[in-house]
């Protein structure tokens, strides 16, 4: 099996990340995927990745049927309304990756498309966007992280393994993905969401005692959900469970979207832990007040502001 296209829906940090990684290898055969003004968007005007214009080679879903591998690169939130489009691009022989954040974006296309054709994978990127403009450090980025969910080392593993070997994507194999997808879920619930609700950098988690406390009891709160679903995540030191040369005034994702007045991914993040805590009988108080938290903090700054006299006078 020998990956030759590769097809990304989405050009945020992601898409970015394998657009600059894969397109000196690829060449033309490295394909995002846009319908409408997007397409003709970034046809025109490209994007920027690390200061550097990228040219990118724009289809339609269509025009991609049938592509070796496609990357699914989208925020959570707007997983669903590109189903249709992984749907037209699929084959018999189509892999398929979601590396996004959360544990379920590859049971969701899988239900569309087939399992069979999931690959679990994840990723380890800590990107700034600004309009068209990704920056990220990729000398420290630790890239896709991806296995079966058996931990075998398939053909279609080796195939990705050598789509990427000499490229500028860095990579591990899992040997238990699943368990590595839930060291990520965890990570994101007690670093993304903490710093989003007080508005501070990465660094406050090591300067302030409050925002570690508050930051490991949400982190407590996810491993004893992944414990009651037969999964361990206590080992601290699980490089899919933590974050490595990362700048003490850096930004996540989730204050990055209230900074741009952008939907968050909190229902993805701390909502899916509340619905399986109430399913399993666990509690979960500290996600529950992040979740209403950051849903107030939404509504407060799309509203310009306006929410903050009704809610604190």
């Amino acid at each position: 099996m020998i990956i030759n296209r590769v097809a990304i829906i989405g050009a945020g940090a992601i898409g970015s990340y394998f657009i600059a990684g894969l397109s000196e290898k690829l060449g033309e055969n490295l394909w995002v995927i846009a319908e409408g003004d997007r397409r003709e968007r970034l046809q025109k005007n490209g994007i920027v990745i690390n200061g550097n214009m990228m040219p990118l080679h724009v289809k339609t879903a269509r025009e991609a049927a049938g592509v070796d591998l496609l990357i699914i690169g989208v925020k959570y939130g707007a997983l669903q309304e590109v189903l249709p489009l992984v749907e037209k691009i699929v084959d018999e022989h189509t892999i398929v990756m979601s590396p996004l954040n959360g544990i379920d974006s590859e049971s969701i296309v899988g239900e569309r498309i087939g399992m069979e054709h999931m690959v679990y994978s994840l990723m380890k990127i800590a990107a700034q966007r600004v309009e068209n403009q990704i920056t990220y450090d990729p000398d420290v980025t630790l890239g896709l992280f991806f296995g079966e969910k058996d931990g075998s080392r398939s053909e279609r593993i080796s195939a990705i393994a050598s789509l990427l070997s000499d490229s500028g994507v860095h990579y591990h194999i899992c040997d238990n993905i699943e368990q590595d997808i839930w060291f990520k879920y965890a990570l994101n619930i007690s670093k993304n969401l903490p710093q989003a609700i007080i508005g501070c950098g990465f660094g406050a988690y090591t300067d302030s005692e409050h925002v570690a406390y508050i930051s490991e009891r949400m982190r407590e709160e996810v491993v004893r959900v992944a414990a009651a679903k037969g999964i361990d995540i206590r080992d601290p030191n699980n490089p899919a469970g933590n974050n490595t040369a990362i700048s003490p005034d850096s930004r996540f994702s989730t204050l990055q979207d209230l900074d741009a007045k952008r939907t968050t991914e909190i229902e993805m993040f701390s909502g899916a832990l509340i619905r399986m805590g109430k399913e399993l009988g666990i509690e979960t108080p500290f996600n529950a007040f992040a979740y209403h938290a950051i849903k107030a903090l939404e509504k407060f700054l799309r509203n310009n502001g306006i929410l903050y006299a009704s809610l604190f006078g």
